[in-house]
């Protein structure tokens, strides 16, 4: 049998695909800074601001929630809520996004985007080729979903906020990603996935929704 984790997952993918309420937000501005006194200021430039020279469209920024930071908010979009309830499984994780100090940036993949995939995040074929259909039965087999699942979950967290467009950077499973503005979308590559909307935005780091998942094999 699966992890009973895993298989509350299924659950909660098959009962959540509930259209979100969540306000468009515009991309890419400062994060409050109110829990993170000791910060790199130079870091915590916005990317788009009413009175930066570069911001052509004069776009203005949208204030963090201060005081807030992302374990408080990552479960509370509808639609990225089964991505949400993985990184609670997940200890680098959730400890990270409990971290006032410590900026991240959550590709979270919507609902529908996980339950498209052609298997489950904790699932590997090569499980299935080496063990057959009993890959994660058992403890071992147990062990073996949880390092997937992990593996999964943090190739959707980048580990710096505000992400400056181009800018590659590794995520916490060691996959190098950077984002790009084409034909008025915005799509993480490699793979061009493409980001719905920033769901959150806290005092260290934000919440993007994604249409698909990234590659998370290793």
């Amino acid at each position: 049998m699966r992890p009973y984790f895993l298989a509350a997952s299924l659950v909660t993918s098959a009962v959540l695909l509930v259209p979100a309420s969540a306000q468009l937000l515009p991309f890419f501005t400062k994060p409050s800074t109110a829990r993170q006194p000791t910060l790199d200021h130079r870091q915590q430039q916005p990317i788009m601001d009413a009175n930066n020279p570069n911001n052509p469209n004069n776009q203005p920024s949208a204030s963090a929630q201060p005081a807030v930071i992302l374990s408080d908010v990552i479960g509370n979009s509808r639609q990225t809520n089964i991505f949400a309830g993985f990184t609670r499984d997940i200890s680098s994780v959730a400890t990270r996004l409990d971290a006032s100090l410590l900026n991240t940036t959550v590709l979270a993949p919507a609902n529908t985007a996980i339950s498209a995939l052609p298997r489950k995040p904790w699932e590997d074929p090569k499980d299935y080729a080496e063990m057959g259909p009993a890959a994660y039965e058992g403890l071992s087999g147990s062990d073996r979903a949880g390092s997937n699942l992990r593996r999964f979950v943090e190739a959707h967290v980048v580990p710096v906020s505000p992400w400056g467009e181009g800018e590659k950077v590794k995520t916490l499973a060691g996959t190098e990603v950077w984002w790009e503005s084409r034909g008025g979308k915005t799509v993480v590559l490699p793979g061009e996935v493409e980001v719905e909307r920033v769901v959150s935005r806290v005092a260290n780091g934000e919440v993007w929704m994604l249409k698909g998942a990234l590659n998370y094999a290793a």
